[in-house]
């Protein structure tokens, strides 16, 4: 058995990538220090009411606000499925506890401070408004005005949805549209969905691809995030370019840099708290000496291919860290490394039943579903889960 070395690591940030990965590094014998600068742990799963000094979140010099969470926000994963592994995301009883499968903001929070408790731990000349989806809380503000969202990803879907019950009209502008879709939304009297906004004319009117125009009051860009890491500086051994973090072996490691820095929780389009737990996992095991890495110039190697294959499969570099469709093959190798069973049956299923629904009902897919087979699949690992110590279950 191989001998445990232990280090002394620095994690930056306490929201879910942080704590699961403080954890993990401790079990590995490692001395950790957290380092947060909110005075809670969440990360973005704590809510803040205030907004940013600019809407649209572009200006160097604004007040920045870390949360991105709306009010109304609920999870567009079930608990099942997106809690971490080995402290299963079970409902329990609470005067503010929130039961559903799939819960607001406040719950995953909850969750996150129990698992602290548990182990220790371009349209610059528009006249209107424009606002980035970080910076959006409630509809009211919205009252009958005419609002465009730009996007069609989670942030997209559900904002609008919240927006139309004010709003006089939502208008949601899509890259991902076509013709046969496009119009008036069923079930919506106030919802229309376009085309890619082709531009912006300084009496209001808005103009989409497809030839139609209207005059819009607000624009709220629902584009997603960038990465950017203030706080580090590798003399460019680690870049941001087109929002890909590199070079990265695996998502995680640095080659020229591996192991003393790591990246958790890169990956979207995921279930994120198992992919944290995972990646924690490996990380851990390669600092205490259980697991080992290639070679930095074999490392370097694998990521090079792997870039090579994105550009011969035309995907973008800013969707280097979108692995939606592999996660679970990442996930499984990731398990592998660490000596870790392989992700379950029931998770793969429920995700992809979840991602199917979202698509086809996505007025009422967190509140009715069919996977309750799935469900008791899940139920009964928790429990042995519990049994064997790896989590609080009890209500």
């Amino acid at each position: 058995m191989s001998t445990v070395l232990p280090k002394s690591v620095a994690v930056i940030g306490a929201g879910a990538a942080g704590l699961v990965a403080a954890r993990e590094l401790r079990r590995e014998g490692h001395e950790v220090v957290v380092f947060e600068r909110g005075n809670k742990v969440g990360g973005t799963w704590v809510y803040n009411p205030t907004t940013e000094s600019d809407p649209l979140g572009i200006d160097p010099a604004r007040t920045v606000v870390h949360s991105s969470l709306y009010a109304s926000l609920r999870t567009n994963l079930p608990r099942e499925v997106m809690g971490f592994r080995e402290y299963p995301f079970v409902a329990k009883n609470g005067a503010h506890r929130d039961p559903r499968r799939f819960p607001g903001h406040e719950e995953v929070l909850e969750y996150l401070n129990d698992y602290t408790t548990e182990f220790g731990l371009g349209l610059e000349t528009w006249p209107g408004l424009q606002i980035h989806s970080h910076n959006y809380r409630v509809p009211e503000p919205f009252r009958d005005q005419v609002v465009i969202l730009i996007g069609s990803s989670a942030s997209a879907v559900d904002i609008s949805r919240d927006i139309a019950g004010v709003a006089k009209e939502v208008h949601i502008a899509s890259r991902s549209v076509t013709d046969g879709t496009m119009g008036k939304l069923p079930g919506h009297d106030n919802m229309w969905l376009h085309s890619m906004i082709e531009s912006a004319l300084g009496d209001g009117t808005v103009v989409f691809r497809d030839g139609s125009a209207i005059r819009a009051d607000v624009i709220l860009h629902c584009t997603g995030y960038k990465y950017h890491f203030a706080f580090l500086d590798v003399n460019d051994t680690v870049t941001v370019d087109d929002n890909r973090v590199g070079p990265l072996y695996k998502q995680v490691f640095p080659p020229l840099l591996a192991p003393l820095l790591s990246f958790v929780g890169l990956p979207w389009k995921v279930a994120p708290f198992p992919i944290c737990e995972l990646q924690s996992k490996w990380i851990a095991g390669v600092l205490s000496g259980r697991v080992s890495l290639p070679s930095s110039d074999e490392m370097m190697a694998d990521v090079e291919a792997f870039y090579r294959t994105l550009d011969a499969s035309g995907i973008p570099k800013h969707y280097t860290h979108n692995i939606d469709d592999s996660q679970f093959e990442y996930n499984d190798w990731l398990a592998t490394e660490c000596g870790c069973p392989p992700s379950e049956e029931w998770r793969k299923q429920i995700y992809s039943e979840t991602s199917k629904n979202r698509k086809e009902r996505p007025e009422t897919y967190r509140d009715e579903w069919d996977d309750e087979l799935l469900v008791a699949q899940a139920h009964e690992d928790f429990v042995n889960c519990s049994s064997e110590g790896n989590g609080n279950l009890s209500q």
